[in-house]
């Protein structure tokens, strides 16, 4: 801002600099879409461990595999996770709810979230109340009352507890549906709001009392048949009216990509809420333990769309490398996509079930290489290619398949990533192609470091340039674009992202008259050119051996 000149002196004018420092996004946010037992739906949830994923969301599931393959994104050094959660509403007649209900006295609760685990959830009322609150909200005692609430597991023990003091159905602070919406993990308010002061015949919901009047009625000594059965048929009644289900196996046409999912925000495309995530996963959630060709499709044409990476599946029926290579290249197509924006990776990965007794099953991989793309992220960068030696699995003791070295090459030549086994190092990663990665294709895409690198690229200096939109299009722009694009990939150069022995052979940023025309200043356009050489990992190491000829004494 100008200096107002008023009086004879020394003035100071803070010149801007012109520097927007361009920082580098994360590389290895993953995002999880399927199923689980609990949790929000429709909705990203950003965890950092796996704790995270056992609080909101259930932990492993027999019903799902979503929760294995976030296990192992963590364990094979994953930072952080998006998950998102879908449900599929069972319509059939006599299906019970998506969501469970808690009645104590007059109040009516409902589960937090939808799904079965809702069913063990018990609620108590208890009116020791402060007469000290009730006179600062300008209440009276008796509209102030105290809930509890605990969830049960199969045996009744209790897994979870929230107490809320002081909550009232009157307006003022401590209303009730206001304080368990904020705060509780298990109930949230349901029902139509109460006229009146609520009513607590007795303290406990609905099942605690009927299950305490069943107690009682057996008691009776002897007992009386009739009251028995009655108070039986009570609890009944109160079990059903509370109880709620897991809804029915997701497909893709209800839960990943129904009409209108885009526009909802629902979904696969529930992911529009989230900022940034940079690999997608879709674990397995078909009745044969795939997904859906179609549903592969849709995930890697969006992956395009938000600069993302898609790791897909092997089908449950590669068995071995023949049955990998034909259904590769069967015409009706059994992967799904030949996107750049995505990587195939065989075989699946055996492990123990640990709800299952921990018998080996086999199970998706791509929450591990989502792992280990993380961990080699942090430790090199992402131009690093997440496979060698280094790229191990941690928690599989073994492999579906095992696989030579003349079957991993015919896979490797048509752009299928092969997991391997070897001695000392274990289970390793053992490829890096993308979908667009087949020698016969020849495509700039072929590498996964290439392609993320690309990507990283791109969303880096898109929100990086964002401070330019509006400015002046002329050369005072153009030259301040230079500079901050410049310092930014300098910065990568010297971390080693690119090819070169210096900045000149390594990369350009253009942003002058050559690139942005009269014309485009006419059209309010700017043009910036970027261009890196980029780091293609040592797929192939050729060793030369030759025999020294004995030398001839003269």
């Amino acid at each position: 801002m100008p200096v107002a000149l008023s009086y004879p002196g020394v003035y100071v004018q803070e010149i801007p600099s012109g520097v927007h420092t361009i920082s580098g996004i994360a590389t290895s946010i993953t995002a999880f879409v399927g199923r689980t037992a609990r949790g929000p739906d429709n909705i990203p949830v950003t965890i950092n461990n796996f704790g995270d994923f056992e609080r909101i969301f259930g932990g492993l599931w027999a019903n799902s595999t979503l929760g294995y393959a976030v296990r192992d994104f963590f364990i094979n050094g994953g930072g952080q996770a998006i998950v998102v959660r879908l449900f599929n509403t069972d319509t059939a007649a006599g299906a019970k709810g998506d969501t469970a209900k808690v009645k104590v006295g007059t109040l009516t609760f409902a589960a937090a979230s939808k799904g079965a685990w809702g069913s063990a959830l018990r609620a108590s009322v208890d009116l020791d109340v402060s007469a000290d609150v009730a006179a600062n909200y300008g209440l009276a005692a008796a509209d102030l009352f105290n809930l509890t609430i605990r969830e049960l597991d199969p045996r009744g023990a209790v897994l979870r507890q929230e107490r809320y003091l002081n909550l009232t159905v009157k307006e003022s602070p401590r209303r009730v549906d206001r304080v368990l919406n904020a705060q509780s993990q298990l109930l949230n308010w349901d029902g139509a709001w109460p006229s009146t002061a609520p009513k607590f015949a007795a303290g406990d919901d609905d099942i605690t009392t009927a299950a305490a009047a069943l107690a009682a009625a057996k008691a009776v000594s002897p007992p009386v048949a009739a009251d028995v059965t009655a108070a039986q048929k009570a609890l009944s009644d109160a079990q059903t009216a509370a109880a709620s289900g897991d809804g029915k196996r997701l497909t893709r046409a209800d839960s990943f990509t129904p009409a209108g999912a885009q526009a909802k925000k629902t979904g696969l495309y529930a992911l529009e809420q989230a900022d940034l995530f940079n690999i997608l996963c879709i674990p397995p959630y078909t009745a044969s333990n795939d997904v859906d060709v179609s549903l592969v499709s849709d995930a890697a044409a969006y992956c395009a769309q938000r600069r993302a990476f898609l790791l897909v599946d092997p089908p449950s029926g590669w068995t071995d490398k023949a049955s990998a290579k034909a259904g590769f290249l069967n015409p009706t197509d059994q992967v799904g996509a030949r996107s750049a924006n995505a990587a195939l990776f065989f075989p699946r990965l055996t492990q123990p079930n640990p709800l299952r007794d921990n018998q080996l099953e086999d199970f998706a991989p791509c929450g591990a290489i989502a792992g280990v793309m993380a961990r080699t992220d942090a430790e090199r960068g992402v131009w690093k290619a997440p496979a060698g030696l280094q790229a191990t699995l941690n928690g599989v003791p073994a492999l579906s398949v095992g696989l030579t070295d003349a079957e991993n090459g015919e896979l490797n030549q048509l752009g299928v990533n092969c997991l391997r086994s070897f001695p000392a190092a274990g289970k390793v990663v053992w490829g890096a192609r993308t979908l667009r990665g087949a020698d016969q294709l020849a495509d700039e895409n072929k590498y996964i470091p290439v392609r993320r690198t690309a990507l990283f690229l791109e969303e880096s200096l898109v929100r990086g340039l964002q401070w330019a939109v509006f400015e002046p299009n002329d050369e005072p722009l153009w030259s301040q674009i230079r500079l901050n694009v410049g310092a930014f990939m300098q910065g990568l150069f010297r971390r080693g992202a690119f090819q070169g022995a210096s900045p000149r052979e390594a990369y350009f940023v253009k942003c002058d008259a050559e690139t942005t025309t009269q014309n485009d200043i006419n059209l309010g356009v700017v043009n910036v050119l970027v261009g890196f050489a980029p780091l293609k990992p040592a797929e192939f190491v050729v060793i030369g051996i030759q025999q020294m000829a004995g030398q001839i004494a003269v």
